[in-house]
């Protein structure tokens, strides 16, 4: 069932905002109409499409409204996620230049473990036998050196009718896409299929990943084109006529064709919006750096927002293929409240990364065998079992009889002790993840607060805390759908890039202005007409250096040309804790952020006195502390400035906080829960 709590907003009092974010275990749903926030929670359906609908039904019954009345609707989707992590990806074939039809193949010869012979590569998503070459040759200025032969592009086309899409990728196009181009033009009389050219998915050098990236995109644009098709047909049933706006990688939002026609900028879209609405949700708190803390019923995501602006990175890689595009800097590892515990062939205790997801779920919901990390919180007491859980039932035996079969007997010990060893497990695979973002970045965790959500974030983030050495523990109003609430909090976002590689002191001021100004144009096609703000930065390195760092830009003048390669040195020093001052720097690329603001929700301050106080005590097991009689506390009905100590449980409609003993509790106006150590 849903639940509604009251809150005010900047947009007329009777628009209509809904957010939908798809995990791998619940859809959650938010709407915010006539000042009021209604959120819910439904299992995840394949396809997913199906559970959006389902879910935009019951929100719009439970709260009193009409999905017709809908003035924006925002919806993260794992459609691409899935397809790469799957297989499931559309048969594609490779144009390229005359002798690289097999880079794909060839990649990098980086190895996630150096010493591990048999770590293995996934096959390339497009086979030798539909990669094909054509002559032709763009030199590393951008000048055609050999003309493009379209009699071998007519040979080649007949051998293309059967496949679902073409990627286009010629050596130097990034500087020159006329050859790319006129490729397109000539498929698209023939074929009806998507072909997608590097130039306009990644028009940067390194060969190797602008082929993938550009392979991904044509892959990946059937699948999310009906995918989209789907939802808008079902949107359409539903009386909802506006088009989705959807949430992208980089934490900014797409109307639906320009995200059909990027899918690889899709990838993180679920990620992102929780790292939105984690900003959001910091600029309240009077926070400017914090380590988000996203963990649902599948994995956790753990990202860092330094100086209240998310960490971005350039490219990751999902299913073992490389994708270049821009993306909040999020880390993703397999620890949920359905991961599974289990014992290895060595007789250890392992938890995840196989989750028991919706379907058949925790031991504890009635349908699944397995126990999980949402099982042994149900045993130490963290959940009521006359409490339904995302809508199911607990079944408090059901988890105490998993756990002792599967867990607890093989490792002779006692169910509690057991389910705490799950636990600790869980909290090691996210204290490892909080570390790639923070310690291997060069940050120092405890100069942080930890900013939990998700359905079972706050249940985890003080014992994380205290190990990490954190001090302070944010867990925000709604937390168990944040994501969905932080799609509504974001702007509509396009990023450009543009390869430029020269030297610092050869940079021409005039000419970088054009560059921006053309990057700027292709821009604002895309976005509304409403107040745009631009973002430009810069790519640098040492010279012959093979990665660079991005510095923002803010002037065009030779001064400001010369105090960039300063600022270079600094960061460079700061990141990797050495700098060459002497070392001669280059510029690599171009970026533009371009960024229409969208009105956003605020957040209603909380009533000054409490609606209810401490409404029971019950038996929690904490790690270091054993058997605790804890307070339970009803967090919707809490005040602002209330102050409660630990041990205790806050009991939300979508999430439960857990509190240690050692730990001080208090509310701030805008309903956050403040947890300090003592």
């Amino acid at each position: 069932m849903p639940i509604s709590v009251v809150i005010a907003y900047s947009a007329p009092v009777m628009a209509l905002f809904i957010g939908v974010d798809v995990g791998g275990t619940f859809t959650d749903l938010v709407a915010l109409h006539e000042g009021e926030l209604t959120l819910l929670k439904v299992p995840t359906t394949r396809p997913p499409d199906r559970g959006v609908s389902e879910g935009l039904r019951q929100l719009a019954i439970q709260a009193g409204f009409d999905l017709r009345q809908s003035d924006r609707l925002v919806h993260g989707t794992t459609a691409a996620t899935n397809a790469l992590l799957e297989s499931r990806w559309a048969k594609t074939a490779l144009i390229t230049t005359e002798g690289f039809r097999d880079v794909l193949a060839i990649g990098r010869q980086n190895r996630p473990e150096l010493y591990d012979w048999s770590v293995g590569r996934p096959e390339p998503m497009v086979p030798r036998e539909r990669r094909y070459e054509l002559t032709e040759r763009v030199n590393a200025a951008g000048e055609i050196v050999t003309a493009l032969d379209e009699r071998q592009l007519d040979d080649v086309i007949p051998q293309l009718r059967d496949v679902d899409a073409v990627a286009v990728c010629f050596l130097f196009s990034y500087l020159n896409p006329t050859h790319e181009r006129r490729v397109r033009e000539h498929l698209e009389r023939e074929l009806s299929v998507p072909i997608v050219i590097s130039s306009d998915v990644l028009p940067e050098y390194r060969e190797y990943e602008r082929t993938s990236t550009t392979v991904v995109s044509a892959a990946l644009r059937p699948i999310v084109g009906d995918y989209l098709q789907r939802l808008s047909d079902r949107l359409t049933e539903e009386g909802i006529e506006t088009p989705p706006a959807i949430m992208q990688s980089n934490g900014g939002l797409a109307k639906s064709e320009v995200a059909w026609r990027h899918p690889e900028r899709l990838l993180l879209s679920g990620p992102a919006g929780g790292v939105a609405g984690a900003q959001y949700v910091s600029e309240l708190a009077g926070v400017s750096d914090v380590i988000t803390l996203d963990m649902g019923g599948t994995s956790c995501d753990v990202a860092l927002i330094e100086d209240g602006r998310p960490q971005q990175r350039a490219e990751t890689r999902v299913g073992g293929y490389e994708v270049r595009a821009p993306m909040v800097d999020v880390h993703t590892v397999g620890a949920g409240g359905g991961s599974i515990a289990w014992i290895d062939n060595g007789g250890a205790l392992r938890v995840g990364p196989h989750s028991a997801g919706a379907d058949p779920g925790p031991a504890a919901f009635g349908t699944g065998e397995a126990p999980t990390v949402t099982d042994a919180h149900l045993v130490l007491g963290r959940f009521d079992p006359e409490r339904p859980l995302g809508g199911r039932q607990l079944g408090l035996e059901r988890a105490r009889q998993a756990i002792d079969k599967q867990v607890a007997q093989p490792l002779e010990m006692n169910v509690e002790d057991a389910a705490l060893g799950i636990l600790a497990i869980a909290n090691a695979h996210m204290e490892r993840a909080i570390r790639v973002v923070t310690v291997e970045q060069g940050h120092d965790p405890r100069d942080f607060a930890l900013l939990a959500f998700g359905g079972a974030g706050p249940l985890h983030a003080p014992s994380l805390a205290e190990t990490l050495g954190i001090e302070t523990v944010i867990v925000p109003p709604a937390a168990g759908v944040l994501s969905a609430l932080g799609m509504l909090t974001t702007d509509e976002r396009q990023d450009r890039v543009q390869s430029m590689v020269q030297p610092s002191d050869r940079i021409d001021p005039d000419d970088v202005q054009r560059q921006f100004e053309r990057l700027r144009d292709d821009a604002e096609r895309e976005l509304p007409a409403e107040t745009i703000e631009h973002r430009r930065s810069v790519e640098m390195r040492y010279q012959g250096q093979a990665y660079s760092l991005d510095l923002e830009l803010n002037e065009l003048t030779p001064e400001a040309i010369i105090q960039l390669a300063r600022r270079f040195h600094q960061r460079h020093g700061e990141r990797y804790g050495y700098a060459m001052d002497d070392h001669p720097t280059e510029w690599v690329a171009l970026r533009l952020t371009s960024i229409a603001k969208r009105e956003r929700p605020q957040l209603a301050e909380l009533p000054t006195s409490s609606r209810q106080a401490r409404s029971e005590r019950r038996a929690v097991h904490f790690a270091g502390h054993g058997r605790c009689d804890a307070e339970v506390f009803e967090r919707v009905n809490l005040a602002q400035d209330e102050q409660l100590t630990g041990p205790a449980v806050m009991e939300g409609p979508e999430s439960t906080i857990v509190v240690p003993p050692s730990w001080e509790v208090t509310l701030d106006r805008w309903g956050n829960v403040i947890l300090e150590r003592r």
